[in-house]
């Protein structure tokens, strides 16, 4: 694993990471970030309308936000090389070899996107003989996946590697209005490596790579239904009528859309990697001096039915009290843009010695916009154009001091400078389609910058050779944040920015080997404050329209217990499991969002009794969430897996037979604590067989 940028054993590194090889990705049948908390407790995924605003949690704690100003707290990186917006790895994992899941803040290492965590991607190397590859998957709700890839040595010093990807999925909602599946994907992804060694200690790798995504979701679906109820009110729109065909009931999975949904992306991008290691002779004998370079461009093209019906909305929507002149639905779309620039040098030291080292230089150089329209007409329709920017430039170090034997001091440190902007211009709204500017904030007389330190000190103790202890406290920090949405007002605007994020983590750790190496058991308690986090949370105004609003949250913790193993218990089965117990609540935030419900006559929705006016805050409706659970963070989680592989001798192929389990606990899904947005615990079990060549060609 490669979690301190250096090759490392699990067993080795103090600090609570879960690691997927290739064979468990395979058997598992991984094929993109969403199967990931299946085999890591500590991750979760908040889902939003499309990719842009899908996020990442690690230990109960990820950034939901629908502006491009607002960074993620868990970062995903790449081949060395962090995404420059979490929406770039919601696509197909293609010619994945590792993944490694990196739990509590990883700033130190990092930087500034990686305040709860980290998931690092290392795709897979080139090999020295030629070998071509190929997989297939086929399912009976018409998934199927197709991949091949080729790889060797093109001369005595060049090797290359090609690889490519064709998957598709209708989905699991059917959509009862176009005969179409709904909340599935499909993805085109090419993947290169060139690798050229002119000597035996200087070596270059160019990676580029290209990926075309279409992922039509995330659409909800209608379980139940007041009786009699009727769309904002309207009595020419009845559900009865809107929902026709519809049998509400859980499990439910049709719907009635007439306009499209998620979003249609394009990735592209390249790395470049120069390593060169000094000679023994050199004055930095041994060391490794290397060099990463990258580009990386998104562009996304998203659309959502608003009012999630094919109904005549429009013509019975008042707009200031009087018909909007307008038929059809209300509807939603955009486009993401997203340009990314890398450059990382660092110096690492031998593994061998009494004290081992690294230290590095970086820069990195975002450019990201969003545009929007809401139409066709109402008070909830708009247009804005949105770009932020961020650029950091860091100098980080990390080291390791065997300073008795068996035991080491361990110490991390990065100096950060972060230089953030933004601009946001407000058109004239629909049915208005002429680009006429109404408003604009931000530019250079707005731009911010600030210097942030993080670090980490620990202790590592190796009682024997196969029991590891550690203690580790850490400090994250994540850049401020601009609340880039249809809801941006000039007075919002003039308090930018959104303040950073901070993070103080205490964790212990063991590490154990078991059964003379046949096993081992991975084990962690942790607790991680964070303070300012910048968390959206959103609510339904008048018109049933869902908007949203950037909080800095005061106080949040996280904490809990964490354990990963694994046995081999013969040369054919091995068995492996997973377990987190994670309590992430509010502690300090008296401005929260409220929730509804409906009133005695049910004819409207009310503000529930939690939510007071207060004149701290202007004296409007808040609720007080000190104590409250955080949404996406279910309090235990269990994995538990299985593989049995069964030689054929007489065959040119070998059987294997793989088993999942896992279950979780009891769930909310919104920060304003709505019992009615909660999902009860459940389970899942898998099963899976198959066959592969006993060259590995083909699986």
């Amino acid at each position: 694993m490669t979690a301190n940028k250096r090759l490392q054993n699990l067993q080795d590194v103090p600090a609570a990471i879960t690691v997927l090889n290739d064979t468990v990705l395979q058997n598992n049948n991984v094929r993109d970030m969403n199967d990931l908390p299946a085999l890591s407790p500590a991750l979760t995924v908040t889902y939003g309308a499309q990719p842009g605003n899908f996020s990442l949690n690690m230990r109960g704690i990820g950034t939901y936000s629908l502006g491009v100003g607002v960074e993620a707290d868990v970062s995903v990186i790449i081949d060395d090389v962090p995404l420059g917006m979490q929406a770039g790895a919601f696509k197909d994992l293609a010619d994945v070899h590792r993944i490694e899941v990196l739990k509590g803040p990883q700033s130190t290492l990092h930087g500034k996107s990686s305040i709860a965590g980290a998931v690092a991607i290392t795709t897979k190397p080139i090999e020295s003989k030629w070998r071509t590859r190929t997989s297939t998957l086929l399912t009976n709700d018409s998934e199927w996946r197709l991949g091949a890839s080729t790889s060797g040595a093109l001369s005595d010093t060049v090797r290359m590697r090609l690889s490519a990807s064709k998957t598709s999925f209708g989905g699991v909602v059917h959509n009862l209005t176009t005969g179409e599946r709904m909340n599935g994907s499909k993805n085109k992804t090419f993947m290169g490596k060139l690798e050229w060694t002119p000597s035996d200690n200087f070596e270059v790798v160019f990676s580029p790579y290209a990926n075309r995504s279409n992922i039509n979701c995330c659409v909800p679906v209608f379980t139940s239904m007041t009786p009699g109820g009727l769309y904002s009110n309207i009595p020419q729109l009845p559900t009865s009528e809107l929902l026709r065909g519809i049998n509400l009931r859980p499990g439910n999975v049709d719907v009635r859309n007439d306009y499209p949904a998620g979003g249609n992306s394009t990735t592209a991008g390249a790395g470049l990697k120069l390593q060169y290691t000094f000679g023994v002779d050199s004055l930095l004998a041994k060391h490794v001096l290397s060099s990463i370079t990258s580009y990386a461009s998104y562009k996304m093209n998203d659309w959502q039915d608003l009012d999630g019906t094919d109904g005549d909305i429009m013509r019975y929507m008042l707009v200031n009290g009087k018909p909007s002149g307008f038929t059809g639905s209300m509807i939603q779309y955009g486009m993401f843009d997203v340009e990314s620039r890398t450059q990382e040098l660092r110096l690492t030291s031998p593994d061998s010695g009494d004290v081992r080292y690294l230290i590095g230089l970086w820069y990195g150089d975002n450019r990201l916009q969003r545009e929007l329209t809401k139409a066709p007409a109402g008070t909830f329709a708009s247009w804005y154009h949105a770009n932020a920017r961020n650029t950091s430039y860091a100098l980080f170090g990390q080291s390791s001091w065997e300073f008795r034997k068996g035991t080491s001091l361990i110490t991390g440190l990065r100096l950060n400078r972060e230089d953030t902007g933004f601009g946001f211009t407000r058109f004239l709204p629909p049915p208005n389609f002429g680009r006429v500017p109404l408003e604009r904030f931000g530019g250079d007389d707005d731009a911010h910058s600030a210097n942030d330190v993080t670090g980490k000190i620990g202790l590592q103790h190796q009682v024997d050779r196969d029991t590891m202890l550690y203690a580790l406290f850490s400090t994250g920090h994540k850049g401020v944040a601009y609340d880039l949405t249809s809801f941006l007002t000039k007075e919002v605007a003039d308090k930018f920015p959104v303040p950073a994020e901070t993070a103080k983590n205490f964790e212990i750790g063991a590490k154990l080997g078991l059964l003379d190496g046949k096993a081992m058991l991975n084990l962690a308690v942790f607790r991680t404050d964070f303070k300012g986090f910048q968390q959206s949370a959103g609510f339904l105004d008048p018109d049933g329209i869902f908007r949203t609003t950037l909080h800095s949250i005061g106080g949040l913790r996280t904490s809990g217990l964490e354990a990963d193993g694994s046995w081999r218990v013969s040369r054919a089965l091995t068995l492996n499991g997973a377990f987190a117990y994670t309590r992430a609540i509010v502690t300090e935030f008296e401005n929260g969002p409220c929730y509804s419900v409906l009133n005695a006559e049910g004819t409207a929705r009310v503000s529930h009794s939690s939510c007071v006016r207060n004149p701290k805050f202007g004296n409007n409706a808040v609720a007080n969430l000190g104590g409250k659970s955080l949404p996406n963070a279910p309090k235990v989680k269990l994995n538990l897996g299985a593989t049995y592989d069964l030689p054929l001798p007489s065959q040119k192929f070998n059987f294997f037979l793989n088993g999942a389990y896992r279950w979780q606990s009891e769930t909310l899904f919104h920060l304003n604590q709505d019992p009615g947005l909660t999902q009860g615990s459940y389970g899942i079990a898998n099963l899976g067989f198959g066959i592969k060549d006993k060259k590995g060609h083909t699986s």
